[in-house]
């Protein structure tokens, strides 16, 4: 069994750059990628080179990944956005039109870009059916909007 592993290190290696790649698809701040090209870099070695060559390949590609591609990926996939809002968050300041009437107090719902949202007005007043509204802050899954 040893002699198994040793002799298909490379795809001990694959199968790690692979759960590195999948890792990455949580965070997307291109940290973990660092370390799956690094055991992509030891697969390629696996074969002619022994355990401490192969660590030592790793370690050199994943120190050279996070130092030099990390932060160009960062750069020209990011564009520099310190506070990248996603989800949730990147409705705030849309504009939608009132798909439910929003009574004065009370919640009605608003159509934004194919969503539709429960409501509540700003201010204190209906709006009524097709009135054009901004988004103004979200608590939860609820919105609060202001008439355009």
């Amino acid at each position: 069994m040893i002699d198994y592993i040793s002799a298909n290190m490379w795809q001990m290696w694959a199968v790690l750059a692979v759960l590195g790649l999948l890792l990455e698809l949580t965070s997307g701040d291109f940290f973990i990628m660092c370390f799956a090209i690094g055991a992509v870099g030891a697969a390629v070695v696996s074969p002619f080179a022994n355990i401490y060559w192969q660590l030592g390949v790793f370690s050199v590609v994943t120190a050279f990944s996070i130092f030099q591609v990390r932060p160009f990926a960062l750069r020209y996939l990011h564009k520099g956005e310190e506070n990248r809002v996603s989800n949730a968050d990147a409705v705030v300041g849309q504009t939608g039109n009132v798909s439910q009437t929003i009574p004065v107090g009370g919640f009605g719902r608003v159509a934004i870009g194919g969503d539709d949202w429960k409501a509540v007005a700003a201010t204190q007043e209906e709006l009524p059916v097709g009135t054009p509204v901004r988004v103004v802050s979200r608590e939860s899954i609820i919105i609060t909007v202001e008439r355009v």
